[in-house]
């Protein structure tokens, strides 16, 4: 900015020399020599008027040119930088090449490509522009997980997997967490924040997380789904979530910004280490991580840790007395066996709910089902694969009566109705045989006495089997 005003004050009011006057105002002499001409030429005397201020004062000693009457020769069409935005917005392969082309034919003495693209450059240039957000004490813990995975190596084989890195940081202070887990699921999502909020020793008010899967079910730009889990883990700590826009990186430039300096001061200082445990990466990360919040700012005082410990930190809520317990929910779809699959189990449900959509909340212990908000049904969880968990009271009637019978039930006790055995007699043709196999053989091993062993011919006849598949009768044989 030029020092017009205190040029003339120390020249016209204190009587100082050109050479003093460029010492005090930290400018050449010749630079001095210029604005007293100015000033002379223009008329300005010492002191100036009230009203003025540095504008009027710059646009009486540097007046600007007259502007043309015509910025642009008039054979040249400007082009219709709005319509060639929108051009570029509705379809992602239009280029500026092909929007010159389709200018040129319609101006054959428009401008050269090189104008034309500086031309819709300088006009887009002003459009975006960017709100400094200001942050307030405790408010928001910005989440996020790095790009960069740190490699951990099985200590008999070599073979390395890939550990994400989990970052948080404060929007205040910029104080940052940040550590390696397994995977990006739910349950690591979740002790990732408990550590962070022991870290910070508080709770903030929101939390402003990516669209990611474990914290956003249905991204929307104004209405998004939250992760029930999620959810119900807020609820418990007492802070609310607030995601982030989905392609809006800069509602949560604070994490950018923190993963980027996670990854420069982490994972790059960490490239020449190998390590064979989880729990030996996160040592590392938090050795380098407290040397991070004690490092100095650059264009401000202090350090994350300091701005942390005097604006953060009494700002924050107090952590939870009890933990969070660690539930995952989904949504499933009942089979028509009246069963929900779920971790490559499968649960049952009453059979009024087949084909409902159910929910599913799994803890370590418990699976529960969930309908309309009604819990619906309880498990204990399954940790084998491919087994049916099932509630005997969930089956229709009908299937528990066919479950509950038995051959030498059969043959001891009354016949039952008709009608019970054609239920008896849905399966197949080949469940047919096997049950008719099973009649034969306990008629055959009951204990009769001996005067009233029946013979052969009153043998009971075969069950009721499909037409296709039918079992010829047992024939009497003497």
């Amino acid at each position: 900015m030029r020092k017009l005003r205190e040029v003339l004050r120390l020249r016209y009011e204190l009587k100082l020399g050109y050479q003093q006057i460029g010492r005090s105002c930290a400018i050449g002499v010749s630079t001095v020599h210029k604005y007293l001409k100015r000033a002379e030429a223009s008329g300005v005397t010492w002191p100036l008027p009230k009203d003025w201020d540095e504008a009027r004062l710059e646009a009486a000693l540097f007046p600007r040119p007259e502007p043309a009457a015509v910025e642009e020769p008039s054979a040249r069409t400007l082009p219709d930088l709005a319509a060639i935005h929108e051009e570029l917005q509705k379809n992602k392969h239009v280029t500026l090449q092909l929007l010159w082309e389709e200018y040129r034919q319609a101006n054959p003495e428009g401008y050269r490509y090189s104008r034309f693209c500086y031309l819709y450059q300088r006009w887009r240039s002003k459009l975006d522009v960017v709100l400094r957000q200001e942050h307030k004490a405790g408010e928001k813990m910005f989440v996020d997980w790095a790009g960069a995975t740190i490699p951990i190596y099985a200590r008999h084989t070599g073979h390395a997997w890939q550990a994400s890195l989990f970052v948080a940081t404060l929007g205040a202070s910029s104080y940052t967490w940040a550590e390696a887990t397994r995977d990006q699921q739910m349950e690591a999502w979740l002790k990732a924040h408990v550590h962070a909020f022991e870290h910070f020793q508080g709770i903030p008010e929101l939390a402003v997380p990516d669209n990611c899967k474990t914290g956003v079910s249905k991204a929307h730009r104004y209405d998004p789904d939250l992760n029930p889990t999620y959810y119900n883990f807020a609820q418990h700590c007492g802070f609310a979530i607030v995601p982030a826009r989905p392609r809006k990186p800069r509602d949560k430039a604070k994490v950018e910004s923190a993963v980027q300096v996670a990854q420069r001061w982490i994972v790059a200082a960490l490239r020449h280490h190998k390590f064979f445990a989880l729990e030996d990466l996160n040592v590392a990360i938090r050795e380098l991580l407290g040397t991070l919040n004690h490092r100095p700012f650059r264009k401000k005082d202090g350090t994350r840790a300091s701005v942390w410990e005097a604006i953060d930190k009494p700002a924050l809520k107090p952590l939870p007395r009890e933990p969070f317990d660690m539930s995952e929910w989904c949504r499933a779809r009942v089979n028509i066996d009246y069963h929900v699959a779920f971790d490559a189990n499968f649960y049952s449900v009453p059979y009024h709910l087949v084909h409902e959509v159910v929910e599913v909340r799994s803890t370590p212990t418990t699976v529960e089902i969930l309908h309309k908000g009604s819990r619906v049904a309880s498990h204990l969880r399954s940790r084998e694969r491919n087994k049916a968990v099932t509630i005997h009271e969930h089956r229709p009637k009908s299937h528990r009566e066919h479950l509950e019978w038995s051959p030498r039930g059969w043959c001891a006790g009354p016949k039952p109705s008709a009608r019970t055995r054609r239920d008896y007699s849905n399966g197949s043709w080949q469940t047919s045989r096997i049950r008719n196999r099973a009649i034969a053989v306990a008629w055959a091993s009951f204990d009769w006495p001996g005067s009233i062993r029946p013979s052969a011919s009153r043998r009971p006849r075969s069950v009721h089997c499909s037409p296709a598949h039918a079992v010829t009768k047992t024939s009497n044989q003497s």
